[in-house]
């Protein structure tokens, strides 16, 4: 009697089983980084304040005030031009840009020429500038 050699079957893993592995890949990541994520926090509840005090550093960075000289105003866009100096907490250097201010009545408020102190930020596209103060 003769026999057949062995047959091996191939599969074709189709686009859904991918997604599904690929989902079951990214949970077990998920999954894994839970006990490192327990640990921060346990950490920071009973004072070990390495982490938490390089955040609270992080948060005030985000939120460092910049300067500039006021160079143009669009009331109708709710924009402000700023000739400003380096914006450390988005990483820019000195440079001129417009910012969008979120009331319109603070564009009345400044003029041309009028040196500020103000919180810039990024949200998506747009930068905006904040806690806009004259300073002398």
């Amino acid at each position: 009697m003769q026999t057949k050699p062995a047959t091996i079957h191939t599969t074709t893993l189709t686009r859904a089983s991918t997604a599904t592995l690929a989902a079951g890949a990214i949970i077990a990541l998920w999954l894994a980084s839970a006990p490192v994520q327990a640990q921060q926090g346990h950490d920071a509840h009973h004072g070990h304040g390495a982490p938490a005090a390089a955040a609270k550093a992080a948060d005030a960075a985000q939120f460092a005030p910049s300067e500039g000289e006021v160079k143009r105003l669009d009331k109708a866009g709710k924009r402000v031009t700023i000739a400003h100096g380096p914006l450390e907490n988005l990483g820019m250097p000195p440079m001129t840009m417009a910012f969008e201010v979120e009331d319109a009545a603070l564009v009345d408020a400044l003029k041309v020429g009028d040196r500020i102190r103000f919180i810039a930020g990024k949200e998506g596209r747009r930068y905006t500038a904040r806690d806009v103060e004259v300073v002398q």
